[in-house]
Order: structure tokens, then C-alpha cells, then sequence
């Protein structure tokens, strides 16, 4: 049994291509349907009830792509639109806050774990709950971080600015005691050098994108929906506005290649 349809991801910009990029190397033979709601990023000021809206249309334009799965590529949507889209799609519907969780709970070894994200996913407070529900001793510290995706977005990856601001972000955490750190926004996965770099001493750094690829490939495993073998995986990127700058930068950083990129509009 094989099934053609392509997996949909999608993310409120174009840090979710971290994600895709994780499916590529993990999943080769699929086709990818990416959507990126560039015309407005950044979701994680915005209340809950906008960010939920705007979930729904960008899940539904890519349940018009016939996508067999729905990939939450975006902490900020994962933390406060997962149960509604999971009731609302009769396709199965993954985030990346749950293999975070898990991931980091397999990675601490003194139990205190650092979250880092954007305001609307640290607000939420859906990384306690998950890392909590399945160990109710961990010890949680959380920051938002919301000067770091501008930085990404302006491919400041290797850059003295940059440095200033994670180790300014991340010395409280590290004066708490953690041993390991879930960078809770697609896009920090572009960071994970500058950070090993500016880190010291030994933190265990948590990938939300490679972790939920893994979790996607279960899935896929467990309801039959995988991809012929010898099919030749496409990727496809639609946004919602031109992002030629950031579109770059991920390319390049992520070594993703992707041919044209198709600009939808909004309902």
C-alpha cells in the first residue's frame, strides 16, 4: 500500500522550512505542499483567537492540496490551535511542541529544562503542560524571545548583534541550572551554532523540527500513508507574500532547494 498525496506543512512565516528540510532528509520519496504565511508573520504577538483564524485558512488551502497529513510547522500555532484543527480535519494533525517535550525529557539529566520562544508560545505555557504531564517533577524555565526572529529573518546567523542578544536572553536561564535547552520556534534551529558557540558548558540542545519529522515518519509507518519507495519527492513553497530576503537566507543556511515559489492569496 502506498499513498501518493502529499504531507501540507505550514508555519506562520518561513522558519518552518527547518522542518521541512528534516522531512527531506528523513522522508525523501514524499511530496511536501509548504505554505508560509509571510504576508503576517510574525504570529507570536497576536492573541490566540487571530492565530487560530488564521491556522484554519492556511490548513484549509492545503487540504484543498489534498494533503494526506496536516504539519504544524510553528510553535506559536501548535500552542494554541493543535485541538482545533485536530477536530476540524478528519487527516491527522501533528505540532512540534509534543516531540519537543518528549525529546528533551530523553535528553535532561538533572530534570531542569529551558524553554525558549516567541511571546505567544511562552505565554501559553503549552511546553510545561506537555513536559509536566509526562514527568510531574521536571523543572521547567521558560523566555520569550522575540528579537530572535528579525534577526533570523535579516540572516544575522553569524553576527556580534545576534550573539548579544542570545546570551542575553539565555544567562538567566543558565544561572537557574538547566542541562538542556528546547528551542521552541522553528526558526532557532538556524541558530543552533551561535548558540553551541556562545554555550559553554555542556547544554543538550532540543530540536522541535528534527524531533517532529520523526514523529511524522511514525505515522506515516502506523496508518499505512507512506509514499511509494521509488517515488522521487517534490517540494512545493507557496507564501503568502514575497519573502525574497529570508527565502535566501533559509536556502542557503538549510541547503533546500525549491523551484519557483507560487504566491497565494489569502481567502
Amino acid at each position: 500500500m502506498s499513498d501518493p498525496r502529499p504531507i501540507g506543512v505550514f508555519d506562520s512565516g518561513i522558519g518552518g522550512l527547518t522542518v521541512v528540510k528534516a522531512l527531506r532528509d528523513l522522508l525523501p520519496n514524499e511530496d511536501i505542499c509548504y505554505l508560509g504565511d509571510t504576508a503576517r508573520v510574525p504570529y507570536g504577538p497576536k492573541s490566540p483567537e487571530t492565530v487560530q483564524r488564521y491556522a484554519m485558512e492556511l490548513a484549509e488551502m492545503l487540504m484543498r492540496k489534498n494533503a494526506k497529513v496536516l504539519v504544524v510547522a510553528c510553535n506559536t500555532v501548535s500552542s494554541v490551535a493543535l485541538p482545533l484543527l485536530t477536530k476540524k480535519f478528519s487527516v491527522p494533525v501533528i505540532g512540534v511542541i509534543e516531540p519537543g517535550a518528549r525529546a528533551a525529557l530523553q535528553a535532561t539529566r538533572n530534570r531542569h529544562i529551558g524553554v525558549i520562544g516567541t511571546r505567544a508560545t511562552i505565554r501559553s505555557g503549552a511546553y510545561e503542560k506537555a513536559l509536566r504531564a509526562a514527568d510531574n517533577n521536571v523543572r521547567v524555565s521558560s523566555r520569550a524571545c522575540p528579537l530572535l526572529v528579525p534577526l533570523i529573518e535579516e540572516g544575522l546567523l553569524d553576527d556580534d548583534v545576534t550573539d548579544r542578544m542570545i546570551m542575553r536572553y539565555l544567562e538567566p536561564l543558565l544561572a537557574d541550572g538547566i542541562d538542556t535547552l528546547v528551542l521552541g520556534c522553528t526558526h532557532y534551529p538556524l541558530l543552533t551554532g551561535a548558540i553551541a558557540r556562545i554555550l559553554k558548558r555542556q547544554i543538550m540542545l532540543v530540536d522541535s523540527a528534527q524531533n517532529c519529522a520523526h514523529v511524522v515518519e511514525e505515522m506515516l509507518d502506523r496508518q499505512s500513508l507512506r509514499a511509494a519507495r521509488l517515488n522521487r519527492g517534490e517540494l512545493h513553497v507557496a507564501l503568502t507574500d514575497a519573502a525574497d530576503n529570508f527565502l535566501n537566507v533559509a536556502r542557503d543556511a538549510l541547503q533546500l532547494s525549491f523551484g519557483e515559489i507560487e504566491l497565494r492569496s489569502l481567502p
